[in-house]
């Protein structure tokens, strides 16, 4: 698996990976976007912001990069930075499909992305990834799944994934809503010829939504790689708008509540990678000393009385506007 390049990296912060979507495009749910943006959200200047994102992020130890279709150009800006970067050789590079994005470059459309993961979107979309990411691609995961995803039934699809993992393709899955720990034990059992088809899983995890644990440990245990998405909950939990509780540990740390944030879901066993949905390069630094801050007993009881039930957690999600 390409994760093993992971194993062998001795960076402290090669378990931080970077996701793209909130550069990839002009629009996206993030809290405080438009102060993190600005007004210049042309192609060119999202696409040379995400050039130095990962620029900084490449030369300070992260070595998963984390795209999907639905990013907007997220894949060829991060195409466009491999290419020009050909020495750089030892990143691991994943992306999704299953969403098709909508929104025409407007941050104000009424929809921004389609879902979709039926055989004919994956067999368009796969063909649209490798057009861009090629032989550069290692890991290539469904988007999105929820429990009632015909991706977790279709034996069509099932197939066309497994004849991809036998061409070397990692196989994965992300999942979102409040039946996170259901879709994930549902993927779980998913096998072709006796095989279990997926190798990792990509999920919704931090110190307000904590419900996927127990199955993402289970997933862990079953060999899967644990990937983290959303650890900074949208920017909830970003020094403006972090809850008191947060506020006072990063005081005792003398870090910033994202790195705590970060750090809280690092020290889990099961965490393979947690992504940074970095903005800018100040914030990528900041998210970085996630790997640094070793968090105390106390501490991380005090963070406990966060949580936030799924319902709850989601429903505020769904509530965030598009920015």
């Amino acid at each position: 698996m390409p994760f093993a390049r992971l194993a062998a990296a001795t960076t402290p912060t090669c378990h931080i990976g970077l996701g793209l979507a909130a550069v990839g495009r002009p629009g996206y749910i993030n809290l405080d976007r438009d102060r993190d943006l600005g007004e210049d959200r042309t192609v060119e200047a999202l696409r040379e912001r995400t050039h130095d994102l990962l620029d900084a992020a490449y030369a300070q130890g992260v070595r998963y990069f984390d795209a999907a279709r639905s990013y907007g150009r997220s894949e060829e800006f991060l195409a466009d930075w491999l290419r020009e970067r050909p020495d750089v050789d030892d990143v691991v590079v994943g992306s999704k499909w299953g969403y098709t994005y909508t929104a025409d470059w407007s941050a104000d459309a009424e929809r921004h992305e389609v879902k979709d993961h039926g055989v004919a979107t994956y067999d368009r979309q796969r063909a649209e990834t490798d057009a861009l990411l090629g032989d550069r691609l290692d890991l290539y995961q469904i988007h999105s799944l929820t429990p009632d995803s015909p991706a977790l039934t279709d034996k069509d699809l099932h197939a066309r994934l497994a004849e991809a993992a036998a061409q070397g393709s990692t196989i994965g899955f992300s999942t979102s809503g409040p039946s996170q720990a259901d879709a994930i034990r549902a993927a779980l059992a998913v096998t072709v010829d006796g095989e279990p088809l997926f190798r990792t899983v990509q999920s919704t995890y931090n110190a307000l939504e904590t419900s996927a644990g127990p199955a993402l440990t289970e997933a862990h245990e079953a060999g899967l790689t644990v990937i983290v998405k959303e650890g900074m909950a949208n920017g909830r939990l970003a020094d403006r708008h972090a809850p008191d509780v947060l506020k006072a540990v990063a005081e005792e740390t003398a870090l910033g509540c994202d790195a705590v944030a970060l750090a809280l879901i690092l020290r889990q066993p099961w965490a393979g990678v947690v992504l940074s949905g970095a903005a800018t390069v100040t914030q990528l630094g900041s998210n970085l000393h996630a790997a640094v801050i070793d968090l105390d007993g106390d501490q991380v009881a005090r963070l406990g009385t966060l949580v936030e039930t799924p319902n709850a957690y989601w429903e505020r999600r769904s509530q965030l506007p598009w920015h």
